[in-house]
């Protein structure tokens, strides 16, 4: 079996004339929890974007357990985006639903459109479901409405979400600019311990540096879309940083 989960070489995108991601190059293990930092405007949403083709690359190559994901049709595409769960911002829940059916809106990509919109979710799935729910902490809210959640209970809901989907890679959008210093803290902690437990290989774009090093094993800083720095936390001094955020108004 591969050590490689995700291969990332020499990805580029952009919108028109302005380029926002310039050759970017990377490899993600299994094991590993990557944290994209950097200003804002850097690239960061964008190159977690692109690995799963919500924002379609210029060039370059993104291979996810060593399938090539840019030069696949759009139902491979689908197929592909099985194997890639996502954590959002703004958690991306449906307010109507229950906690319990937005869970099992993870399993949509197996299960269809027809079968999701009438619940007729297998045994199993449902089963799934709740365990993750126990797993994360929301038991006592399974029949709950989303939109009489907390911030972290959302963001709770949206992890148990992309487990669903048994996914083989996270991919972690910005998952704690909306909520307090401590609850950001306590979904970090439960995203890192849920991939340690299956093994999931994450790369979360994240704002927060302190969270970044205290919470991830490796370190990708962009600056105007160019990958200024690559290492361990340990490895982000302050030379590391001032190149990463160079351009920062402070």
């Amino acid at each position: 079996m591969s050590n490689i989960a995700l291969e990332v070489r020499d990805l580029c995108a952009g919108y028109g004339d302005r380029q926002i991601l310039k050759n970017v190059s990377f490899t993600v293990s299994p094991d590993d929890f990557f944290a994209i930092i950097g200003p804002s405007g850097a690239g960061k949403s964008t190159l977690i974007r692109c690995v799963n083709r919500l924002v379609e690359p210029t060039g370059g190559s993104v291979r996810l357990n060593g399938e090539e994901i840019l030069d696949i049709g759009q139902r491979a595409l689908r197929l592909a985006r099985r194997n890639i769960g996502m954590i959002f911002q703004e958690f991306n829940l449906i307010e109507r639903l229950s906690v319990l059916d937005n869970v099992l809106a993870g399993r949509l990509g197996h299960t269809g459109t027809t079968r999701s919109l009438f619940r007729m979710f297998r045994r199993e799935d449902i089963a799934q479901a709740l365990t993750l729910l126990d797993r994360v902490g929301l038991t006592d809210h399974v029949h709950k409405r989303a939109d009489r959640l907390s911030g972290g209970q959302r963001q709770r809901v949206g992890i148990a979400r992309a487990l669903m989907q048994n996914p083989r890679l996270l991919l972690v959008d910005e998952p704690t600019s909306a909520l307090d210093p401590k609850i950001a803290r306590e979904v970090m902690g439960l995203i890192r311990e849920v991939a340690r437990e299956r093994r999931i290989p994450v790369l979360c774009n994240i704002h927060d540096v302190k969270l970044a090093l205290d919470f991830c094993s490796h370190i990708i800083g962009l600056q105007d879309g160019v990958k200024k720095f690559e290492g361990r936390p340990a490895d982000l001094n302050e030379k590391a940083m001032h190149d990463i955020y160079a351009l920062e108004v402070l």
